[in-house]
């Protein structure tokens, strides 16, 4: 297994292409990207978790590094306190969604945002280069700082009718797959009245179902909303940047429509720009048609939507696997604002989550992936280039084919890309209906199979 290295970070599976010598190597080269300054570190719950923070803290505090360690917390949490210590840079030892075997390093720049692919392309570069030490009287330090939990629920009290939400006095189950988004969401909804149903928030690092908060993963959380009489399901991913939802019945909306949702709320309050990546459902962009907004496509990685938000001022951002970015908050994907909004959204409308999901406009996405050695032949893609040259398409990241006038597939699109965190190829299809989709998904799984 080789390691995987792109704008997402570095990810491998421990003991095979993660070793010390690998984490010794990211911590040695960070230490020189940030000038051997102030580094803050966090963690997700995994058990690897521990020994690689041990040895990410060795290689940073014997590069001359300042390490201040804010603990387990989740990924935007750690983005947020770099930003608030004013810190050089920070590391997020997260395979986020990746199964537990895995883990990774998640870079982020003194902006508090992930570094740009020319900034980790730049990083990648001291990765190969021969590394020096400090001697025992210049050697840094390491700091454990708590109340970053703090920080970052006010920060997201401070865009949202807190108020309104409390007398509401919701019952929230929350599925937190015992990562690192466990605590503080706990602590966030009881500062927000909630009454909350913890389901799978033990912190363990043992993850009880599949780490990705997709419909098939949420079985235990659906039975949990409608045996607890709760009003809505959380469930987030190991890190806490991903949020999906399940309505009052225990139906799962997807995650899809999680950023279609929170756009919809933040783009009626306010104008502006929405910026959403190739894979996300075209559910945004007829809500952006409808209030008469722009919208904005990247390429798939937080770090994209973020620089596109950024450049362009945006309102409101994200990526159709659930990731909500909000800039009054920070520049990241951050499932706790996703779940204020969403509270703020049901208090403010009086509206159950099924008649506000009913409400959005109606689309089925399948996700796929497939393992291939040695990737898709590129003559494949240029192929399909030419087969569908009168369709709406994409090639910034692989090949988004969007139907505007085939027979078959008009309405619905296919993305087929190279994954950033996992070593398959992806297919994402979707289509105005469930047969449409499946057609489009089958018929391409075909043609790269």
């Amino acid at each position: 297994m080789t390691l995987m290295k792109s704008v997402s970070g570095i990810r491998g599976i421990v003991g095979e292409s993660l070793t010390p010598a690998i984490i010794n190597s990211v911590g040695s080269a960070f230490a020189a990207y940030c000038n051997f300054s102030t580094v803050v570190i966090g963690r997700d719950t995994r058990p690897t978790g521990p020994a690689i923070e041990k040895g990410l803290e060795s290689a940073l505090v014997l590069s001359g590094c300042h390490v201040i360690n804010i603990g387990i917390v989740p990924t935007p949490t750690v983005q947020i306190m770099v930003e608030h210590l004013r810190a050089a840079g920070g590391i997020v030892i997260s395979a986020s969604h990746n199964p537990v075997e895995w883990n990774a390093f998640k870079l982020i720049g003194g902006t508090g945002t992930f570094l740009t692919a020319a900034e980790i392309e730049h990083f990648f570069a001291l990765m190969d280069k021969p590394f020096t030490y400090r001697t025992w009287d210049g050697i840094g330090t390491v700091t454990h700082e708590s109340g970053a939990d703090t920080v970052h629920i006010r920060k997201i009290l401070s865009v949202i009718d807190a108020e309104a939400i409390r007398k509401r006095r919701f019952r929230v189950a929350l599925d937190s797959v015992n990562g690192a988004g466990s605590s503080i969401t706990i602590k966030l909804l009881s500062e927000l009245g909630c009454d909350v149903v913890p389901v799978h928030c033990d912190m363990n690092g043992l993850f009880p179902r599949g780490a990705e908060p997709v419909a098939e993963n949420l079985s235990i959380l659906s039975r949990m909303v409608v045996s607890e009489k709760a009003d809505v399901g959380f469930a987030q991913d190991p890190d806490a940047d991903r949020l999906a939802i399940v309505d009052e019945a225990g139906r799962p909306i997807g995650e899809e429509n999680t950023i279609a949702l929170v756009a919809e709320h933040v783009l009626s309050k306010k104008a502006g720009r929405v910026v959403i990546n190739l894979s996300t459902t075209k559910a945004v962009d007829d809500i952006a048609r409808r209030l008469g907004v722009p919208v904005a496509r990247t390429k798939v990685g937080e770090i994209n939507v973020v620089e596109e938000m950024r450049r362009h001022g945006a309102r409101i951002g994200g990526e159709g696997n659930g990731g909500v970015i909000s800039p009054e908050v920070h520049l990241g994907r951050d499932s706790l604002v996703g779940i204020g909004y969403v509270l703020e959204i049901m208090a403010e409308r009086g509206m159950t989550m099924s008649a506000l999901a009913d409400g959005l406009p109606k689309y089925v996405m399948i996700k796929g992936k497939i393992s291939l050695a040695g990737g898709v032949d590129g003559s494949i893609l240029k192929r399909l280039k030419k087969e569908y040259a009168g369709q709406k398409m994409s090639s910034i990241d692989g090949l988004r084919i969007e139907f505007i006038s085939h027979p078959e597939f008009q309405g619905g699109w296919v993305h087929l890309r190279s994954s950033n965190t996992e070593p398959v190829f992806r297919i994402i299809a979707e289509g105005r209906d469930a047969r449409q989709a499946e057609g489009i998904f089958r018929h391409f799984e075909k043609l790269l199979l």
